[in-house]
């Protein structure tokens, strides 16, 4: 199994291009189960998540064909097309290894009129439930019904008829999924109380262009007007937020100057706001976004919530930045349950953390020091990253598997800014 190798104490300056967004590639591909003509998606981030949900595609009757990235992109250019399904169900051997494939549920429901789909699985976070993605699709008229592990949502006479549905808490998954179906409903489907992250404004826009009506884009009302059918789309993915703010952290923790290319301040407010907090210099440039920091990071306190609100997915990074901190930072949980795993990996590099119920407290400590670490999701994998490249000493982070799934040729990206880090091949 591969490990990733760092030697720190290496300030990190120069320009790190950002890939296109894992968590709006995974929400763009099941569109093409949603029409017979072609939807070409540029700037596809190379992840093994997004090779993972191609052949999921492939699997449901998705041909799919993979060019170079071009000048103005950074990844893939990948068109799928769904001429005709072969099937409607996405087995338990595929699912099992990606939380994302319920995201065929809601398209294959709308385009086939039924769908069977395992339950899911993907990183050990925390009890993550998809209720929501069923009780809004059985508002809009499906039919559902759970046995031996597998979803099976059926639309009576083929189509659902639209109906309206209030989430009683923000979901960004199930919004994706309800909203997937519900353009080829035969009325109007009204979503209250919808996630407003970029990447469902990502996905909505992606939509319109194939021909969907959808009003209230990036608001919490969200209204479909079902259409008879979607045509074919080129459409570009956005920049991944998230991977813009893991390595502004890391410019931040080893007192760097990076420029973040492709990134967009709109799109990431409360996690630049956090930066400034930190004590970072943090501005808009011609690319991107600038981030520079001189001398250690100030205490921050932070409490994760649903867009616009500080992600999640930033959490485990910044909770890694504060360990060199002046002082201490106050981190709240209250998206996950079970996302402080990478606590006990810090722990052993020097990390003074302690962790209460869904509160943790980081004081800051001198130094840190490279030891052996092991990832246990994707975000936390990126924390130790971030840690050994500040530390003392070497560090081998291992279950990279976890990196791979959601940031792009991370090794060639810090070394082009002065990190020494290498990835060892095993065997």
């Amino acid at each position: 199994m591969d490990q990733i190798v760092i030697r720190g104490g290496q300030r990190l300056k120069g320009r790190i291009p950002i890939s296109g967004a894992k968590n709006a590639a995974l929400t763009l591909l099941p569109c093409a189960l949603l029409t017979d003509e072609p939807l070409t998606l540029r700037n596809l981030p190379r992840l093994a998540d997004v090779d993972g949900f191609g052949h999921l595609l492939n699997q449901l009757g998705c041909s799919t064909t993979i060019e170079g990235s071009r000048p103005e992109d950074f990844g893939r250019v990948m068109t799928a097309r769904t001429t005709t399904l072969t099937s409607t169900v996405a087995p338990y051997d595929i699912v099992r290894k990606m939380r994302a494939s319920i995201l065929v549920l809601g398209p294959l429901l709308a385009r086939a009129g039924e769908a069977t789909v395992s339950l899911p699985g993907g990183c050990a976070i925390g009890n993550r439930p998809i209720d929501l993605h069923l009780k809004a699709l059985e508002a809009f008229g499906a039919e559902i019904e759970l046995a031996s592990g597998y979803v099976k949502a059926v639309a009576p006479g083929g189509r659902l008829a639209g109906g309206k549905f209030t989430f009683p808490v923000v979901s960004v998954g199930a919004t994706e999924n309800a909203v997937m179906a519900a353009v080829l409903a035969k009325g109007t489907c009204v979503l209250e109380n919808a996630a407003r992250e970029p990447e469902i404004v990502d996905l909505c826009n992606c939509l319109v262009a194939m021909g969907a009506h959808i009003d209230g884009i990036g608001t919490e009302t969200l209204t479909i007007e079902g259409v008879d059918r979607l045509h074919g789309a080129t459409y570009r993915v956005m920049a991944d937020r998230i991977e813009a703010g893991s390595y502004a952290c890391a410019a931040v923790i080893t007192e760097g100057d990076v420029e973040l290319v492709g990134a967009k301040a709109g799109e990431m407010e409360a996690t630049l706001a956090a930066l400034r907090e930190a004590g970072a210099t943090v501005e808009g440039t011609k690319s991107g976004i600038r981030v520079a920091m001189s001398g250690r990071a100030q205490p921050v306190t932070l409490s994760t919530a649903p867009y616009p609100g500080f992600a999640t997915d930033m959490q485990a990074q910044f909770m890694a930045m504060a360990t060199l901190g002046t002082g201490a930072s106050l981190f709240t949980e209250t998206i996950f349950e079970n996302r402080y795993m990478h606590v006990p990996e810090l722990a052993r590099m020097g990390c003074d953390i302690q962790v209460k119920g869904r509160t943790a407290v980081v004081r800051g400590v001198d130094h840190l020091v490279g030891a052996p670490v092991m990832a246990t999701d994707l975000r936390a994998s990126m924390s130790l990253i971030i840690a050994g490249l500040a530390a003392q000493g070497q560090t081998e982070v291992n279950r990279v598997y976890h990196l791979d799934r959601g940031y792009e040729r991370l090794e060639e990206k810090l070394q082009a800014v002065g990190a020494d880090i290498e990835r060892i091949s095993a065997g």
